[in-house]
């Protein structure tokens, strides 16, 4: 099928056109503004508009391809229809590891850009889910010098493939104020400690690992990472009972909007006292992000730390679950570091190929799972409570009746 041109020599997407329509922003929009600086976009975008016709997908993997000494980072990339469309008959992805917290400053990314529109596509991904800035497109000829000089500007490559992942983290302490621990220091150790792990595939597939500084978890790493590092606090939160009255007085109704929606009911509000009972919060974080004046996160602070998230591959999607409840924030990088050997010890034995972590831990079981790494269970780490009245607890061998 041949394509299709306008008179600017831009393909005709007449599908694609549509994805511009509406209030929102369109990746098809900010393509066709690359056509002007790079004739690759113009094929990219001919080679997506046939897949919208056919309802096909026209890229194949490019198996094993990169740069000179790393095993990952870049993503290869082929068009199945390469006559077609010869500026994409390579069209390889570049994975940027990201600065923690995504600071960059306005030179660094023009120098990114520089480098990318003299090596590639000039089309970023500004960022990719994993956190690195994705750099789209470019030919297998132009992988090893576009490495070199963003090496020499000071960057590296992110991971890919069956290996640690570049570990992301929000901005933390950085700039916000319920950071229960320094998450863009932790996120950059990892970077720095854990270098052969992120650039040489070894394990049975990807393993990521997510930074967030609160139970409101901003980078979303109870759902979509391997080693879930959550902030969280240990005794009670912090109430000042002048700023709660303040909230009423403005018309806040505690009753409905604080204590009614806490998902353990451990609030009670008799119209000019707030009581909380410690006990029983989960730390979820509403009543704090409803009343930030008047409550705060506890002084006794650092994370919880939870395994096993992932979107669906080879079974369905999970979330994590609760390994360690808590580590003081000074105790948390060494506490980490120790966990991950056993972790990745015990997944590089029994985890099969391109099966997560989490999916290992759901085929033998979370209490097996526990005994192979060597972690006592504890009882943070039940989902739910059973509903099976006829399983009973059976005493060890010699021990109380």
């Amino acid at each position: 099928m041949a394509e299709s041109k306008n008179g600017n020599g831009k393909p005709k997407t007449e599908l694609l056109d549509e994805l511009e329509k509406g209030p929102w922003p369109s990746f098809v929009k900010e393509i066709k503004s690359a056509c002007a600086g790079s004739d690759s976009p113009k094929d990219l975008l001919g080679q997506l508009e046939l897949s919208y016709q056919e309802k096909k997908g026209h890229w194949k993997h490019g198996g094993l391809v990169g740069v000179l000494g790393y095993g990952g980072g870049v993503i290869g990339r082929y068009s199945d229809v390469p006559e077609q469309f010869p500026k994409v008959a390579h069209f390889h992805t570049i994975r940027v590891n990201q600065p923690a917290g995504w600071f960059y400053t306005s030179e660094a990314l023009r120098t990114v850009c520089d480098i990318w529109e003299k090596r590639g596509s000039g089309l970023t991904n500004m960022h990719g889910s994993t956190g690195d800035l994705v750099l789209l497109g470019t030919t297998t000829d132009q992988l090893e010098p576009a490495f070199q000089e963003l090496a020499r500007a000071g960057f590296d490559l992110g991971g890919s493939g069956s290996d640690m992942r570049t570990p992301s983290c929000c901005v933390g302490m950085a700039r916000c104020e319920w950071a229960c621990y320094d998450t863009m220091k932790i996120c950059y150790d990892l970077t720095m400690d854990y270098q052969d792990e992120l650039h040489r595939p070894a394990f049975p597939y990807k393993f990521k690992i997510k930074a967030a500084g609160c139970p409101n978890d901003c980078v979303a790493s109870i759902a979509r990472a391997d080693l879930s590092i959550i902030g969280t606090w240990k005794d009670d939160i912090q109430q000042d009972d002048a700023e709660v009255a303040k909230y009423a007085a403005a018309g806040v109704n505690i009753q409905r909007d604080v204590c009614g929606l806490c998902p353990t009911r451990c609030m009670e509000w008799d119209g000019k006292k707030l009581t909380i009972s410690n006990a029983e919060c989960t730390r979820c974080m509403h009543c704090i992000n409803v009343m930030p004046k008047a409550l705060r996160p506890g002084k006794e602070r650092g994370a919880a730390i939870l395994i096993g998230s992932k979107a669906p591959i080879v079974q369905g999607a999970l979330l994590s679950s609760v390994l360690v409840p808590f580590i003081p924030a000074a105790e948390l990088m060494e506490t980490i570091k120790e966990l991950l050997s056993r972790l990745w010890e015990f997944w590089d034995e029994y985890g099969k190929a391109r099966e997560r972590i989490g999916e290992l831990i759901q085929r033998i079981g979370m209490p097996a799972f526990l005994d192979g790494i060597g972690l006592e269970p504890a009882p943070e780490m039940v989902s739910a409570p059973r509903d099976n009245p006829f399983i009973f607890f059976q005493p060890a061998q010699g021990g109380d009746k």
